[in-house]
């Protein structure tokens, strides 16, 4: 292990094997990482564990700097484990580099299976004691992170001490397509308050998507950015500055040319950096995945669900008058010809979208009669995890507390970690 400083904190960086299939404990095994932080000042104390969940799927757990966001207010009570997920960050990921060596499509598409929520917890079993000598632990689940918080309520209860949950309340029964029959309504509503913010945008959307429409246009990344793919830049919506995030890169889109109006190599820059999946392929390779548990295939879930709200469909968007509708955490067919990240690896996705033998996620018996002390932060109209679904889960978990509130979106804890961890912490113990 290897140890060093930061403002106020001492990190050490942790790698731990884990079987790949926990089934076949004496099989395969992986490896995970986990950057451990405490205080300075408490670096020798004995002190109880917090590990945190990143939300994606996809993503590894976010670097911080010091004492950044919510881990500030952490590290003043918990020793922090920001463990990178399977197929994550530093824990043997998973990408076009690295997944031909599992050989080919059906055998890509096997080994992703093993990267949902469940295996995840099972990960985390596997590395408490090394940790905490056998005592639990709370976990910090943020979004998907959150939807992992749940499965271990519903697998081992025993390795927690407490739960604290940030816009991550997954629904405990159906599939995909009940979450994007939620979705598409909702993105709609984030669109149409971005207009109202930003009446301009209207015309400046309809006239990139027209352009697009016209003109085939290669990213210098070598993403082809259709109407679809700059449709798909309505993901910004659904956190604290996204609209303006979105007004600011659709203004100047547009520079002058000898040949007439081109989209602009800094448009085209920014939108690259946006919509690439080059640092998290496993989000758009198992999103549908994490929520398949009902013994049928997710089929494209998103795309299939999109027919049953035309208005989204851009080709009749653009033969009318109306506003372009952006979308948003969705993934379809086309992500993987139009990102170059994600294109060696369409066949492993296309077998992934027709599996049938996905395994149940949530045990609802079991969370009906839960112990472990649980609190969740529901965000009011949340663009990516719905809000009437999380109420649901909420009523299903005896005990949990939830504080639903409008005054942040989805990555609230991010935004303003300090405030929401502690308000989390004191509806867990009941201070509230």
């Amino acid at each position: 292990m290897t140890s060093y400083r930061q403002p106020g904190v001492v990190l050490t960086d942790h790698r731990f094997s884990v079987p790949l299939d926990h089934a076949n404990p004496s099989g395969e095994r992986i490896e995970l990482y986990g950057r451990e932080v405490v205080a300075t000042s408490k670096a020798g104390a004995d002190l109880p564990w917090l590990v945190y969940l990143e939300g994606g799927p996809g993503f590894g757990a976010r670097r911080f700097i010091g004492r950044q966001a919510w881990l500030g207010r952490a590290v003043e009570e918990f020793r922090v484990l920001l463990l990178d997920q399977r197929g994550t960050g530093a824990s043997t990921p998973l990408n076009r580099q690295t997944l031909p060596l599992r050989g080919g499509p059906r055998e890509q598409a096997d080994h992703l299976a093993l990267f949902r929520s469940d295996n995840i917890v099972r990960d985390c079993e596997a590395i408490r004691p090394q940790l905490t000598g056998g005592a639990p632990w709370t976990v910090l689940g943020q979004s998907f992170g959150g939807f992992c918080a749940v499965r271990y309520l519903s697998a081992a209860p025993e390795g927690l001490a407490t739960v604290l949950i940030t816009g991550g309340l997954p629904a405990l029964h159906g599939g995909p397509d009940d979450v994007y029959r939620a979705a598409y309504p909702r993105i709609e509503r984030k669109v149409a308050a971005h207009y109202a913010r930003y009446p301009q945008d209207v015309e400046r959307a309809r006239r990139i998507a027209e352009h697009l429409a016209e003109h085939r246009t290669v990213l210098p990344s070598g993403y082809t950015l259709t109407p679809e793919a700059f449709q798909s830049l309505g993901i910004l919506l659904g956190v604290g500055s996204g609209t303006h995030q979105l007004h600011h890169l659709l203004e100047d889109a547009f520079v002058p040319t000898p040949g007439g109006p081109e989209l602009s190599d800094a448009f085209q820059e920014q939108v690259a950096a946006q919509l690439s999946f080059a640092g998290h392929p496993l989000y758009a390779l198992v999103h549908e995945a994490i929520y398949a548990q009902d013994s049928r295939p997710t089929a494209w879930s998103a795309e299939r669900v999109r027919a049953e709200f035309p208005r989204f469909d851009v080709a009749r968007i653009l033969a009318g008058d109306g506003p372009l509708l952006f979308t948003g955490e969705t993934i379809h067919p086309w992500h993987f010809t139009a990102d170059p990240s994600l294109r060696p690896l369409r066949e492993s996705a296309e077998l992934l979208a027709g599996r049938r033998d996905w395994p149940e996620l949530y045990d609802p018996a079991r969370l009906a009669a839960n112990e472990v002390p649980v609190a969740a932060a529901v965000y009011h109209d949340d663009m990516y995890v719905d809000t009437d679904h999380s109420l649901e889960t909420a009523r299903g978990i005896r005990g949990l507390r939830t504080w639903v509130t409008d005054e942040y979106e989805h990555d609230g804890v991010r935004a303003s970690g300090p405030k929401v961890l502690d308000r989390l912490l004191a509806l867990a113990r009941d201070e509230i």
